[in-house]
């Protein structure tokens, strides 16, 4: 994400670039993937409109910073706009992914012979550490926000499949996906640095929502 902080920072924005949940320099015994980092969101916000008091606050995520910063848009009234590069849709569908990643195959192992081993997976995470992981879904969170959202996402992305993007904005119209030709997982700052550039600027201008 550095990338993308010295992008804004050299025109003229004010940056907060915080180390999400269980990385980093932050505390937390582990990642939920938006289950309780949403929360953390609503506080860095509350933190930069303490200290900024800023007209418009912009929000951009890669990944799984982006999974996590989509299903925080439903109690963001003074977010103005939102990038989200590379998401999954929802954690059911991101972990079919998983199950057939190793074969190289497709989600459908995980749809189907390893299904199993997924809902395994989910029980033992609302029984250890009472997480509902089926509630992890960025698109259900897109769905229900009136926040303009820019959705990235590389043709060719062999970690987090294109389809996810497409998913979401199926669900959500009203966002505008950009798929990056040539671009692998979050490879859109390196793929093509100048249109990203271009579109960051283009949509994170104030606007009303």
């Amino acid at each position: 994400m550095t990338g993308y902080a010295q992008l804004l920072l050299a025109h003229g924005f004010t940056v907060l670039l915080p180390d999400a949940r269980a990385h980093g320099s932050s505390d937390g015994p582990l990642a939920t993937y938006g289950l309780i980092e949403r929360n953390d969101i609503h506080q860095w916000i509350d933190f930069l409109q303490t200290q900024a008091h800023p007209r418009c606050i912009f929000a951009l995520g890669e990944s799984m910073g982006a999974a996590q910063l989509l299903q925080s848009l439903d109690t963001h009234p003074n977010v103005c706009a939102v990038i989200a590069e590379s998401s999954f849709a929802n954690f059911r569908e991101i972990a079919y992914d998983r199950m057939g990643q190793p074969f190289h195959l497709g989600p459908w192992v995980g749809r189907t012979i390893l299904r199993p081993l997924v809902e395994v997976a989910f029980l033992r995470a609302h029984m250890k550490y009472h997480l509902s992981m089926q509630n992890i879904s960025p698109e259900d969170s897109v769905a229900a926000t009136t926040i303009p959202v820019l959705l990235i996402h590389g043709q060719v992305d062999s970690n987090i499949p294109v389809r996810h993007s497409q998913i979401i904005h199926e669900r959500a119209p009203s966002t505008e996906l950009w798929e990056v030709p040539n671009a692998d997982h979050c490879g859109a700052i390196s793929t093509a640095p100048q249109e990203l550039e271009r579109r960051i600027l283009q949509w994170f201008q104030p606007r009303n929502t």
